[in-house]
């Protein structure tokens, strides 16, 4: 780092920690790059986008990232104290099932799609996120859980489908759910 320059914390930028390995490191670039990156209607900076790309070019490699640490050492008071483990790991269990929810939605229409349009049996994920109405950061992470389950794959096209594996749990999510509902349907109808 030259004097010249105002020194610039890295780490704060991009929001880690000095300890971050480099899969947490790209994880947070992707997401904050796609929030501020120019052609983001609604959050783009192009000021930030610059800097995150600085940032990143410099933690990214161990050579720089070990230069830029001594600065920074010299250049910061703060010291890194991890978050008490109860917090950081706790989960909404809510949340969490409304997950749950969102995945078997999810695999119901691109089974449908499947069973309906065998040779064209992708949806486009845009449209999918809109029929469900999730929130882009929300379906990304839906997606990702579903491929990397092995339950839906992007097609040459570029759009979604779900995969044998991905049919196999929709059938075993309704041979499971069906009695249920008769059951239900049993009871609250009782034969004169």
């Amino acid at each position: 780092m030259t004097d010249e320059k105002e020194f610039v914390d890295y780490y704060e930028v991009l929001q880690v920690g000095q300890n971050c390995d480099s899969k947490l490191l790209d994880s947070a670039y992707r997401f904050l790059a796609k929030m501020y990156h120019p052609d983001h209607s609604q959050t783009a900076n192009t000021a930030k986008f610059t800097q995150l790309n600085e940032a990143y070019n410099i933690l990214r490699d161990p050579e720089k990232r070990a230069d830029y640490d001594k600065s920074y050492l010299g250049n910061t008071t703060k010291t890194f104290s991890p978050p008490p483990l109860e917090k950081e790991f706790e989960v909404d269990q809510r949340i969490a099932a409304e997950d749950a929810d969102m995945h078997d939605r999810i695999l119901l229409c691109l089974y449908k799609r499947r069973r309906e349009h065998a040779y064209d049996a992708g949806i486009v994920g845009w449209t999918l996120r809109e029929m469900l109405d999730c929130s882009d950061d929300n379906f990304e992470f839906h997606v990702w859980y579903l491929k990397s389950k092995g339950f839906i794959a992007i097609t040459e096209q570029g759009t979604l489908a779900v995969t044998i594996q991905g049919v196999d749990h929709v059938i075993s999510l309704c041979r499971t759910s069906l009695p249920a509902k008769l059951l239900i349907t049993q009871s609250s109808n009782p034969q004169n």
